[in-house]
């Protein structure tokens, strides 16, 4: 389910380096503060960047993790000692805890199969608030964002804290349905040593993210297809931003 960006210690310090605070994360951070939010949840945190930002605004923030090489890069990061970090999955939310969740950095691509995304955006619900929030963001599968997925698309070059520079490329194939792609990213560091890192996107449309999250137990709220709140389909973003509330149960 997690790249390798994440487990191996030599990759998580790549993927900070190449990954530095951007316009999501000012756009996560302007959702956050539209409305009372004490009690945040950060669901697949990384390195804890969003979360510890979250945390410094005020925020009671627990952000949890399955890869122990991220989780480590994030508790040496400053303001790391205000955040609650705890290594694990969905499977370890606590219920009813939470006023709003993130699940952000696409990650929501990388539950792959049906069951996986069912369990993850059922336990999200379990563990937020009747009118909590979910926020979560996906590529569009409209823009078939895979089609630069090649070494000639994508080569770059990402200097690391101590100067040095990595080679990276992404190499992606998608299914003959293009419903996902399976990935490869090479890392060339500079005394030759190559690392690659593979994983599978899974690429959900807007109606099955709707229907997904209707059959969770949310309302969609919102839905943008870009970081300035542009409607799905009308930005070059080629994202899938979704704000949905979570509903009372239904009782039996």
């Amino acid at each position: 389910m997690w790249h390798g960006e994440y487990r191996d210690p030599r990759l998580v310090e790549v993927h900070d380096a190449e990954h530095p605070w951007g316009w999501e994360d000012d756009f996560f951070m302007r959702v956050l503060a539209d409305r009372m939010t004490p009690r945040v949840l950060d669901l697949g945190c990384g390195t804890g960047r969003l979360a510890i930002a979250m945390a410094a605004a005020g925020h009671e923030v627990t952000a949890v993790d399955p890869a122990r090489a991220c989780l480590d890069a994030a508790r040496r990061r400053h303001g790391a000692a205000r955040v609650r970090w705890i290594e694990g999955s969905f499977e370890a939310l606590p219920p009813r805890s939470f006023d709003a969740a993130f699940l952000t950095g696409h990650v929501a691509e990388l539950l792959v199969t049906d069951e996986e995304w069912s369990g993850a955006l059922h336990a999200l619900r379990d563990a937020l608030i009747v009118d909590g929030r979910l926020v979560l963001d996906s590529r569009d599968p409209a823009a078939r964002p895979w089609r630069h997925w090649d070494r000639a698309g994508t080569e770059r070059a990402i200097v690391l804290s101590d100067g040095s520079t990595v080679v990276a490329w992404t190499e992606g194939v998608p299914a003959a349905d293009e419903s996902t792609v399976s990935v490869v990213h090479h890392y060339l560091f500079p005394d030759g040593l190559e690392l690659t890192s593979t994983a599978v996107h899974r690429f959900r449309d807007e109606d099955t993210l709707r229907d997904s999250l209707r059959a969770a137990g949310f309302r969609v709220d919102q839905l943008y297809g870009g970081w300035s709140r542009e409607p799905a389909g009308l930005s070059d973003d080629g994202e899938l931003i979704v704000i949905a509330i979570a509903e009372p149960r239904m009782l039996p």
